[in-house]
């Protein structure tokens, strides 16, 4: 028997942990419109917008944070009464400044809350691009006497660049952000006879290399990598010895042999008992 020294573990797990990660699809952020299909991936993460309104001898600003793929957050330098509650996705925050005083956080309103939610998409009807709608639950109103739901639209208009969003307006109960991005733009246009979308056919070349041999390749060149330099940090390796598990690489060879010579074996003798007959002696 061959005793083998067994290197840290943690760094196949890293690199297992790595390869999933790469290779898990970002579902929440991927979504169909009739025959159309839309990537917002690249809008995904907390985001923050603000814009400040006079009012003399103060002025007014309003901070809105969303995130159109996942709640919100927690801000860590922000006390826990000046930003909304877990589980929200669309929180906004009026802060009154008065020079000479300090700012001081007047509302919080949670525009969007994960039990209200309620996701809507929808293409626009005066642009190419999609309106996505998000809910939340009522929040009391200086101008009626019953609390107002609230609800946050996000214009995402097709563009080549990316640009800021833009916090257009709130007026009580409705917040809306527009925002000029690719990914207001369908990668796969509706099929008519004969016709083969240009975007679609792209998606799925990159499928194939993206999706499962960059993964793969980021992890084997990860795998050398860490392991190299653990050889190197804890046992100060040169040379092939930065090879991680030197000894199992250098017995692959045989391994594939063995592994061939016994399917060789087993295909070579079912085909022998499935002859019948007299055995020769």
């Amino acid at each position: 028997m061959i005793l083998r020294h067994r290197e840290a573990p943690s760094l196949w797990v890293l690199l297992l942990l790595i390869l999933a990660a790469r290779s898990e699809p970002d579902e929440e952020c991927h979504k169909s419109i009739g025959d159309d299909k839309y990537d917002f991936t690249a809008l995904k993460g907390d985001h923050t917008v603000s814009r400040t309104r006079s009012l003399p001898p103060t002025n007014m600003k309003d901070t809105l944070r969303f995130n159109i793929c996942k709640e919100l957050s927690p801000l860590g330098d922000v006390d826990s009464n000046d930003q909304c509650s877990s589980g929200t996705w669309v929180c906004l925050s009026k802060t009154n400044i008065k020079q000479g005083e300090p700012d001081r956080v007047v509302a919080v309103i949670p525009i969007a809350q994960e039990s209200e939610l309620q996701v809507q998409y929808n293409k626009l009807s005066t642009s190419r691009g999609v309106m996505i709608t998000l809910h939340g639950p009522p929040y009391p109103s200086s101008t009626t006497l019953d609390p107002i739901p609230q609800e946050f639209v996000l214009n995402v208009l097709c563009a080549t660049e990316t640009s800021e969003p833009e916090f257009k307006s709130y007026n009580g109960s409705r917040a809306v952000v527009e925002w000029s991005t690719p990914s207001g733009c369908n990668f796969r246009e509706p099929k008519g006879d004969g016709d083969t979308p240009e975007k679609e056919d792209e998606s799925m070349g990159s499928g194939i290399g993206g999706s499962s041999f960059c993964p793969l390749l980021i992890s084997v060149a990860g795998y050398f990598a860490l392991g190299a330099y653990y050889n190197y940090t804890t046992y100060g390796a040169t040379g092939v010895d930065l090879i991680p598990h030197r000894d199992f690489w250098r017995e692959v060879p045989y391994m594939l042999r063995d592994v061939v010579s016994h399917l060789c074996g087993s295909f070579q003798s079912r085909h022998s008992s499935s002859r019948g007959g007299y055995v020769p002696v």
